[in-house]
């Protein structure tokens, strides 16, 4: 073959070459996630978590994708489900990052399953909105995994506004110190708890009752009948949302009915003023929100158009606000460049439906540590200085 011949096909490969990268220049941004489908963690996953990304989603596609450079791209999403097992969330996780190749991932449901995933993530070079997850090891864990970024508050934050409360509702004579407390033993339960005990003991209060119960107990009258004997004027449970509705209808069932009644997580779904109705009343749980903001309005109504129901008022909009965060930065990167994106994350700041977010160490510090069902809202209640904050009202007796 002469040289000719061979610079003529050596151009027409080139050509074909360049034709066929064209071809196969990126379009969309593929963003994936493993979540709780089945299993116990489902309940939770599949009121704060999965929603929001299918709102968001189906709104960002709406609008014509996110702006990455001089074009729009729209997502392509892959899930799995993790059946509320850490290690099969891990291996999808790790098959969304070399199999599917996803350019972001979104993080599973839980404390425990976000603490797990956090190597990986880290290791695979993917920014990580840890929204449910619940650590007072949060500002170690961001110094070792730059990455990651929470975005509920510290438990020690949590419990400051729990404690907060309860020593103005003492100092206002609506009730004693008297204090029983139940937590599901895991890693939530666990933090929260400890926490909790140290804080309300240097508040002054007597902690009369403290037990754990095993995570997925079907039957927690023996925990509560033990903690009404011990006749608290609050009942503090950190309880998963089976839980919560459980210790919820057990004190209906047995009478124990202390002056605070406070349980979550669950107390903030929109299931339990559902189920519940006018018990819900006065019941305190973790976070709220304040339903005066117009980005909270305009979210509530949006997802309830979107879902068929409305969110809950505490990690829902906080996780659709980190989605708002992921975009942003995204978009201000100007390409999929997760590690730019990172830095952006930890760095910017963002408006977001609960207004405006800049994480400090990695961690969101607009938050809602204490929420209170007062008619059909669950309001934001502490810290007692927060803009937007309600003041608490006296629970009525069970119906």
């Amino acid at each position: 073959m002469s040289k000719r011949s061979l610079a003529a096909l050596a151009l027409a490969a080139a050509a074909m070459g360049a034709l066929c990268a064209g071809a196969q220049a990126q379009d969309t941004i593929k963003i994936g996630w493993a979540i709780s489908k089945t299993g116990p963690f489902a309940a939770g996953a599949a009121v704060t978590t999965l929603p929001n990304y299918q709102v968001w989603v189906k709104d960002v596609n709406d609008a014509g994708g996110i702006k990455v450079g001089n074009k729009k791209m729209k997502i392509e999403v892959i899930e799995y489900d993790d059946r509320s097992n850490s290690e099969e969330m891990i291996k999808a996780v790790e098959r969304l990052a070399t199999q599917d190749k996803v350019d972001f991932i979104l993080p599973p449901w839980s404390t425990g399953m976000n603490l797990a995933a956090a190597p990986i993530f880290n290791k695979l070079g993917y920014p990580q909105l840890a929204v449910t997850a619940n650590t007072n090891k949060a500002t170690e864990f961001t110094k070792r995994w730059p990455n990651l970024t929470f975005w509920l508050g510290l438990p020690s934050e949590i419990v400051d506004g729990i404690v907060e409360t309860f020593a103005k509702m003492n100092k206002d004579g609506k009730i004693g110190k008297k204090v029983a407390m139940v937590a599901v033993a895991d890693q939530f339960g666990i933090e929260q708890s400890t926490a909790a005990r140290e804080g309300l003991k240097k508040a002054g209060f007597e902690i009369v009752y403290d037990k754990s119960y095993p995570f997925g107990s079907q039957d927690l009258q023996p925990v509560l009948k033990d903690a009404q004997a011990a006749n608290p004027d609050v009942l503090l449970a950190f309880s998963y949302p089976p839980d919560t509705f459980a210790l919820t209808d057990t004190a209906k069932v047995i009478g124990f009915n202390p002056k605070v009644f406070f349980v979550g997580v669950g107390t903030a779904f929109p299931g339990y003023k559902g189920k519940f109705q006018a018990n819900a009343e006065g019941v305190m749980g973790i976070g709220g929100s304040d339903a005066a903001l117009p980005g909270i309005k305009w979210y509530i109504q949006h997802h309830k158009e979107v879902i068929g129901r409305e969110p809950d008022r505490w990690a829902s909009p906080i996780t659709y606000a980190s989605l708002q965060v992921l975009q942003q930065a995204i978009e201000r990167v100007g390409k999929i460049d997760r590690a730019a994106v990172i830095k952006e994350i930890n760095t910017g700041s963002f408006d977001t439906i609960i207004g405006k977010v800049k994480l400090v160490d990695g961690q969101n510090k607009n938050i809602w540590a204490v929420g209170q069902w007062q008619g059909n809202d669950f309001f934001g209640v502490a810290p007692l200085n927060k803009a937007g904050a309600k003041p608490v009202i006296a629970k009525p007796a069970w119906q």
